[in-house]
């Protein structure tokens, strides 16, 4: 460390060129954190240990359905209390733009999600409503719904009597107090019954059941227990938490960890090359002072030493800046995702990759120019040849 007020001067030689470098570093490394911390959200969750909930869909896939059959065979599993069920129906409101999450669930279904309030009023309304639908506050607000108006929907997989037009009435709001999942109140939900007579394709078919254990500590036996019913059928299921579910269906439309795999590599890629020049242009501009250094009793070792330095130095600075920058702004990305994505902050996996990277690529822009500082002839560089 004593040399540390050389390594700083060298670096900041050109306050313009290393500034730039450093809003590089800072860009790449932002991006990186935000990124990589939606990866690990989404690559999480695979045990059911200590889960609640379950979730059992087709092992093949969640777009396959179940059939409805099964409904009692689950209930009767040691350890799980109740058993409800839903259909994805992915219709549309008025433009494509406006698309949210919706779908027909079975009887009780709110029982298993206390965490929704909803009026009690408004809930008998909408359970004695044989076309009533429920969507959450964020949802209405959006489009300025109030109980009582009617919410026109465009099929896009199910019709009804041929025709893609379905129309519910709602009969009630709800709101979640977790400032977290705030993103699960832009969903609507409608009467499974009214959907499984309705649609023009399937019948008593199960689109997903949710469970509610009696005992979380019991959910890996459970989920076992459940498979085990529909093993080397057509209909294999595949038991698992809220959370791996939620993944499997996004990973329908797009594969998380590739996209970011894709994004950080092309990104890094161009850091290493701007670093690089950004490194050699400055070793070639100091050749003179670098050769003075070696002249008062500098080793070639400590020369490369130094410029190895200055180099991890650069890209430390704007890396743990970027990172700090995505952590404060990891809470808003969570906010906005819609409920899907949970981030209080940078994951300290995200952090551990990312200071690894710092120090891998620092080492690899600075080793050649570094190597060329050491081995330099201290006559031909003071001639300034």
């Amino acid at each position: 460390m004593k040399y540390l007020h050389l390594i700083w001067a060298a670096l900041f030689r050109s306050k313009t060129r290393t500034l730039l470098t450093l809003l590089s570093v800072v860009a790449a490394f932002l991006l990186f954190g935000m990124l990589d911390s939606v990866r690990v959200a989404f690559n999480a969750g695979g045990s059911v240990a200590g889960a609640d909930r379950l979730v059992v869909a087709s092992r093949l896939s969640i777009t396959q359905t179940l059939p409805s059959r099964l409904t009692a065979q689950i209930a009767s599993v040691p350890g799980v209390e109740k058993v409800v069920y839903a259909n994805w129906f992915g219709g549309i409101y008025r433009d494509p733009k406006n698309f949210f999450p919706n779908f027909a669930v079975g009887p009780d279904y709110f029982e298993l999600y206390p965490e929704y309030t909803i009026p009690a009023d408004q809930l008998e309304a909408f359970k004695a409503d044989r076309t009533g639908a429920i969507v959450g506050a964020a949802l209405a607000e959006r489009h300025g719904w109030k109980v009582g108006d009617t919410i026109p929907l465009q099929a896009t997989i199910f019709p009804k009597d041929g025709s893609n037009d379905w129309s519910f009435t709602l009969r009630g709001i709800f709101e979640l107090a977790d400032d977290k999942r705030q993103g699960e109140e832009n969903q609507l939900m409608f009467h499974w019954d009214y959907f499984n007579e309705a649609n023009d394709y399937i019948t008593d078919e199960i689109g997903w059941y949710m469970v509610k254990l009696t005992d979380i500590d019991q959910a890996s036996q459970v989920a076992r227990a459940i498979d085990a019913i529909s093993a080397n059928s057509d209909h294999e299921t595949k038991t698992q938490t809220e959370q791996a579910f939620n993944q499997a269906f996004i990973k329908q439309f797009a594969d998380i960890g590739l996209i970011v795999s894709a994004i950080m590599g092309a990104v890094f890629f161009t850091l290493l090359l701007l670093t690089g020049n950004t490194m050699a242009q400055a070793v070639r501009e100091r050749i003179p002072e670098l050769a003075v250094l070696k002249t008062i009793g500098f080793s070639s070792r400590s020369v490369l030493m130094l410029v190895l330095a200055e180099s991890v130095l650069l890209v430390l600075l704007g890396g743990l800046v970027g990172l700090a920058i995505a952590a404060a702004l990891m809470p808003a990305v969570s906010a906005a995702s819609g409920g899907i994505v949970q981030l209080p902050t940078v994951q300290t996996q995200t952090w551990l990759v990312g200071l690894g990277l710092m120090l891998a690529i620092g080492l690899v822009v600075g080793l050649l120019p570094a190597l060329r500082a050491m081995r330099l002839n201290i006559v031909d560089a003071l001639a300034g040849r």
